[in-house]
């Protein structure tokens, strides 16, 4: 798996799905319930967003988890909890971090019509440090960040520029392809 780099299982952005950093959460959800509709048609390979700002540079990803995280705007008192997200919490721990916070004691309806004006660049979070890979990284330093980080996916950057998305499914489809080979050895 040394030979492979990033660079040949990733998806280019221009390939991608994406929305301006402008666009309502209203929007975001569309653009997503198009990309799943025509994921599960096998039009697109995927199923999130990549967000652009106004000079089309992309500046993160978004999925339906950040719509959901948006919806309570208690979230961001708890600070960036994907920066701990691996530590394997406990239901305890989460259910007291909900009590304390009244995370979502209001009702939807009400959390609806509230972020019905946020803009897409309110909600999409700047890529964490781990979040990210090098588009001639190893396939090798890919799983590692993907199995410490527990990501569905990775940003590919070359230099400061996102290029592309490396996908968990992607990854994994490879390296069963690679095991089923060692078979017939």
């Amino acid at each position: 798996m040394e030979s492979i780099r990033v660079r040949d299982l990733m998806i280019p952005v221009e390939k991608y799905s994406t929305i301006a950093d402008t666009a309502t959460l209203y929007d975001a959800v569309l653009k997503l319930e198009e990309s799943e509709r025509d994921y599960e048609a096998g039009q697109c390979p995927h199923r999130a967003l990549l967000v652009k700002d106004s000079s089309g540079e992309i500046i993160g990803k978004m999925g339906k988890i950040d719509v959901l995280r948006s919806l309570e705007p208690k979230y961001t008192e708890l600070g960036d909890l994907r920066k701990v997200s691996g530590f394997g919490l406990s239901a305890a721990f989460l259910k007291s971090v909900m009590d304390k916070f009244e995370l979502w004691e209001t009702p939807l309806d009400d959390l609806c019509r509230k972020a019905g004006a946020l803009n897409v660049g309110a909600i999409v979070a700047s890529p964490l440090e781990g979040e990210t890979v090098d588009v001639d990284a190893t396939l090798n330093r890919a799983v590692h960040q993907i199995i410490l980080g527990h990501h569905q996916s990775l940003l590919v950057i070359s230099g400061s520029r996102v290029v592309g998305i490396l996908r968990l499914v992607d990854v994994f489809d490879e390296i069963t392809k690679r095991i089923k080979l060692c078979k017939n050895q």
